[in-house]
């Protein structure tokens, strides 16, 4: 599996191909193909090159899904004995973006996403759920609702036993006392 490392808004993030990533909020608009051209690091299925600080001619292509902002961050200052207190919140603009293409430092194509299918919900809170893995979990939850549904019988049907046995234990016990007059 390839991938990259690229900087971009004062941080690095590992990166490859169908990946969907949170960033610094870029100016161009939803829909848009970028580049990213300072590429730290590239590494193939056989080979690896460093950049030093980036790989000439070495980049990155991307699509920009969704400008937006992140969820609030709540800011609370205090200081004691003064009755001083302040609150407030701040949401960091950013962008949502697909990498789409990786190109090494001469121009070859190392890899490329396969066609982006419809996301549910676009992107569910801004992570990396697509709609088959949204998919594959409904199948987990099913299967673990049968399990529970088995193991349920399972228990009823000891339970089941277990106070057939007491009754039974109960009508021999009741057999041998005999009242006397």
């Amino acid at each position: 599996m390839s991938f990259a490392v690229i900087q971009t808004g004062g941080k690095q993030y590992k990166v490859s191909t169908s990946e969907i990533l949170k960033i610094e909020r870029l100016k161009d608009e939803e829909g848009k193909t970028i580049e990213f051209k300072n590429v730290l690091f590239l590494n193939d299925n056989k080979t690896t090159e460093i950049g030093n600080p980036n790989i000439e001619g070495a980049k990155v292509e991307a699509t920009i899904l969704k400008n937006t902002k992140n969820k609030t961050i709540l800011v609370f200052k205090k200081r004691r004995r003064k009755n001083s207190r302040k609150k407030y919140g701040h949401r960091q603009p950013i962008s949502l973006i697909r990498i789409t293409k990786i190109f090494s430092k001469n121009g070859k194509l190392i890899s490329e996403a396969q066609p982006q299918k419809k996301l549910t919900k676009e992107i569910v809170k801004g992570d990396k759920v697509r709609k088959d893995q949204m998919l594959e979990a409904k199948k987990i939850k099913t299967e673990e609702k049968q399990k529970i549904k088995k193991t349920l019988k399972k228990i009823e049907a000891k339970e089941k036993k277990v106070t057939e046995n007491i009754e039974k234990k109960a009508v021999k016990k009741k057999s041998l006392t005999i009242k006397k007059k």
